[in-house]
């Protein structure tokens, strides 16, 4: 492999990466990148390695020796500190990050996100370890704008509504309205990663991710996932498609979101793993403010890209509305709009999303489509009258 450089020209070391979550959505995506076109090392530590399976088997394989899986809980493993010794850098993906969940199991919400996050912190501060840890957009909470009158014109500016790393405040509903839990929980985990960092010198880099999709993303309940569970947002209308099911619009899909394509914000995260001096004490948005539209317009868009990807007609009524307390139980509440301000990052590391939001769907259904289509099917096959 050739000798890479990062972005201020400088020969490129290989380094060893402590991975806590590498077999899940992201950590599998990341993973392949780092074999493929980095000569570095992951100590990969998750609970299932089924994502990561790939990169394991054969031995044969080009990066056999530089990825090795630890099959651990960062709640109770006494392995954990060993392993951060071990490496040049901790990354942080553990988590519980289903909406779904936020108000029906708000303590193993709080805790996953912030109190099993402790151990993690403390170990990289005490052994001046590099952290990169990933936190979420839902950080924010509710836009300013969302308190202005329906009819106010200052709706429309984006100061009230784009949501910037240095400035924007996080806020958030009321106590009882449990859905902020995670956010909640995220932030203060974002306060003690700042303040290791002011007061004892930690080296971090915090990432924000704006709804990262793409292929292995989420769950499809029943068939990679728990049968009763109710995945985030687009994994739950590509279960509906995959079963010829209306898509459910919670409150009438009228919150507006972006997309980003997993494979454009995993080249984002490489450049601050092999950029440290630009990317270190720096809270990164990761998004595509050009990617966005409202739920609804998301379900129209998947209804069309998956009619092309599996050549089924449309539903003849192909969305219904439900309310948040129906599909999410008492205590839900949401943020309006999510638009990331990319102007850090840009001037850090120099990185910007590419992909559309009909190709990542495209990709993302074609995927899901060829991976569930047959499991699917076995699942709603019924015995035929005898």
């Amino acid at each position: 492999m050739a000798t890479r450089t990062d972005l201020d020209g400088r020969p490129i070391k290989p380094m060893t990466i402590c991975m806590i979550g590498a077999g899940g959505f992201i950590g599998s995506h990341l993973c392949e990148k780092l074999m493929s076109e980095t000569p570095h090392k992951v100590l990969a530590l998750d609970v299932y390695n089924d994502k990561i399976k790939h990169l394991l088997e054969p031995d044969s394989l080009p990066w056999a020796g530089r990825i090795q899986f630890h099959r651990l809980n960062i709640k109770h493993d006494s392995r954990l500190e060993g392993l951060i010794k071990m490496a040049d850098l901790t990354i942080n993906l553990a988590a519980i990050c289903t909406p779904a969940d936020y108000n029906t199991r708000p303590l193993d919400t709080i805790y996953s996100n912030f109190i099993d996050a402790l151990p993690v912190v403390k170990y990289c501060s005490e052994n001046n370890k590099r952290l990169i840890h990933f936190s979420t957009c839902e950080v924010y909470g509710k836009t300013i704008g969302s308190f202005l009158p329906k009819d106010s014109p200052l709706r429309q500016d984006p100061a009230y509504y784009v949501l910037k790393e240095d400035t924007s405040p996080c806020i958030f509903g009321s106590i009882e309205k449990q859905r902020w839990s995670y956010a909640c929980a995220k932030q203060l985990i974002e306060r003690l990663i700042y303040a290791e960092g002011a007061e004892n010198g930690l080296e971090f880099t915090i990432v924000r991710p704006f709804n990262w999709i793409g292929p292995r993303m989420d769950f499809i309940p029943g068939i990679d996932g728990p049968s009763e569970g109710v995945p985030r947002v687009l994994a739950c209308f590509s279960n509906n498609l995959l079963r010829r099911e209306p898509l459910k619009l919670v409150d009438g899909g009228e919150s507006q979101r972006t997309f980003i394509y997993i494979k454009d914000a995993i080249e984002a995260v490489l450049l601050m793993i092999e950029n440290p001096d630009r990317a270190n004490g720096h809270i990164f948005n990761v998004g595509n403010p050009n990617n966005e539209v409202t739920v609804r317009q998301l379900a129209e868009m998947m209804t069309k890209v998956y009619a092309k990807v599996s050549g089924e007609t449309v539903l003849e009524s192909p969305t219904v509305d439900v309310s948040s307390k129906e599909f999410y139980g008492e205590g839900y509440d949401d943020s309006d709009k999510r638009i990331p301000d990319m102007t850090i990052i840009n001037k850090q590391l120099g990185w910007n999303p590419k992909t559309s939001l009909w190709d990542l769907l495209e990709s993302t259904l074609t995927y899901q489509h060829r991976t569930y289509a047959e499991a699917i099917k076995k699942s709603i096959a019924k015995p035929s009258a005898s």
